[in-house]
């Protein structure tokens, strides 16, 4: 009886997962502990490995395709011969497997850890060309940048998936590469099926067709499939710092997908009636000795040149939010200045411009007579420096949504650290 692989729960609240890729083929020996495929959540992307032995005879559920917790996905049978034939389901404008041609897939990347989908700028083949694995093949645009993408395969464009212009999901297939010469590249966009398999109407006198403009791009799409609503990481972690319901743009009809520049459109809206959010605020501190950042801070610009102390504290208060690349704000004295913090790497911390959205403030408070804060929620989390009997005092306010209780304690305990013991940040 063949073994049924489903899809795993990763995580507490998960109730589906998206397959990124296969990393087994239909007939393909499977040993128990083998990566299998590998799948994400709205948290991470996972490696999952097979929990039987045998051969892979049938998969399911394809790259891209996002498959509730607990279906099955693929069978793992005793024999090659225990191959199926049967067909996914998948929606009707899904290609049939039998559609596309052999070779091996080229699937649309993750470029960021926060990337959900890239936007298909231009293809640099086209279908029939040959190609080598280090041609660029197309070019992804996403919140951050515009990147070009190797073909990564010797072969030939055999089949081309999705068109430019139009916004794919991490994971899905785009492409095929062939190691053959096709005979007919297959063309098409995500949401459409081959001409050769569009049946033509019956008709005594069928009346003359109106003229299609191939070249036309897909218009966007006002609704996405499953009332997911389609928009870039930054524009989503943007419109929930500034409390924008990225839902309005949807019920007003703006089409998807949606980017920093749409939240213009969105403050634009007439304000709705809508209850309260009964989100909490939260409020936490901690003190510490002061001596640990003060030596740090001479050591660094005594030996490393990093005589910004400025710098310094957007550094180790940034890295402690534990994003890629995140916008501090330091406001001291009445004067505000902003900093982006690439991570942990506090040798590149620079300053950027004045009008840059802010992840976290940092309030030194250090000059002044103030011991301790509680001024409320602001529009991102604000982490507050002031002396204590200890040393400094650190207190975090946030409001409710901006991080759960635990982010919030992580958040307060990595700065405090760091504070203490700044080399720790080195380690």
């Amino acid at each position: 009886m063949p073994h049924e692989v489903i899809m795993p729960a990763l995580g507490m609240a998960q109730d589906t997962g998206l397959i990124v890729a296969w990393h087994k083929s239909p007939g393909d020996a499977v040993a128990e502990g083998d990566l299998l495929f590998e799948v994400e959540t709205d948290k991470a992307t996972m490696e999952v490995e097979a929990q039987a032995a045998g051969f892979l005879s049938q998969i399911r559920r394809h790259a891209g395709d996002d498959v509730p917790v607990g279906d099955v996905i693929a069978l793992i049978g005793e024999s090659p011969e225990a191959v199926e034939t049967e067909e996914s389901p998948t929606e009707d404008t899904a290609p049939e497997a039998t559609d596309l041609p052999e070779g091996r897939d080229v699937i649309m990347p993750t470029l960021g850890m926060a990337q959900d989908s890239g936007l298909l700028v231009a293809w640099h083949k086209a279908p029939g060309d040959a190609v080598a694995a280090t041609d660029i093949l197309f070019e992804v645009e996403t919140d951050k940048s515009t990147v070009e993408v190797e073909a990564g395969h010797d072969g030939f464009f055999a089949a081309l998936l999705a068109e430019a212009g139009e916004d794919v999901p991490v994971g899905e297939v785009i492409a095929v590469i062939s190691d053959e010469k096709p005979d007919a590249p297959l063309q098409r966009g995500r949401k459409r099926t081959p001409a050769e398999a569009e049946p033509e109407p019956e008709a005594a006198a069928p009346a003359p067709k109106a003229k299609k403009n191939p070249e036309a791009p897909p218009k966007p799409a006002t609704h996405a499939e499953g009332g997911r609503i389609l928009a870039s990481p930054k524009a989503r972690r943007l419109a929930e710092e500034q409390g924008l319901d990225l839902s309005r743009l949807v019920r007003e009809g703006h089409p998807q997908p949606y980017h920093v520049k749409d939240l213009e459109v969105l403050k634009s809206l007439p304000t709705e009636a809508t209850p309260v959010s009964s989100a909490p605020s939260r409020r936490i501190a901690a003190e510490v000795p002061s001596d640990g950042f003060a030596e740090f801070a001479a050591w660094a610009a005594e030996h490393a040149g990093l005589k910004d102390t400025g710098a310094l504290l957007a550094g180790l208060a940034g890295a402690s939010l534990d994003l890629d690349d995140t916008v501090v704000a330091l406001e001291a004295l009445g004067r505000t200045r902003h900093y982006r913090v690439p991570g942990r790497r506090i040798g590149e911390v620079v300053e950027s411009e004045a009008d840059a959205p802010a992840d976290l403030v940092l309030r030194d408070l250090r000059d002044t007579r103030i011991t301790s804060v509680e001024l409320g929620a602001e529009d991102c989390p604000v982490l507050t420096l002031a002396t204590s009997a200890a040393g400094l005092s650190v207190t975090l306010e946030c409001a409710g949504h901006h991080l759960s209780a635990l982010e919030a304690v992580a958040l307060l305990s990595n700065f405090a650290g760091r504070m203490e013991q700044p080399l720790r940040h080195l380690l």
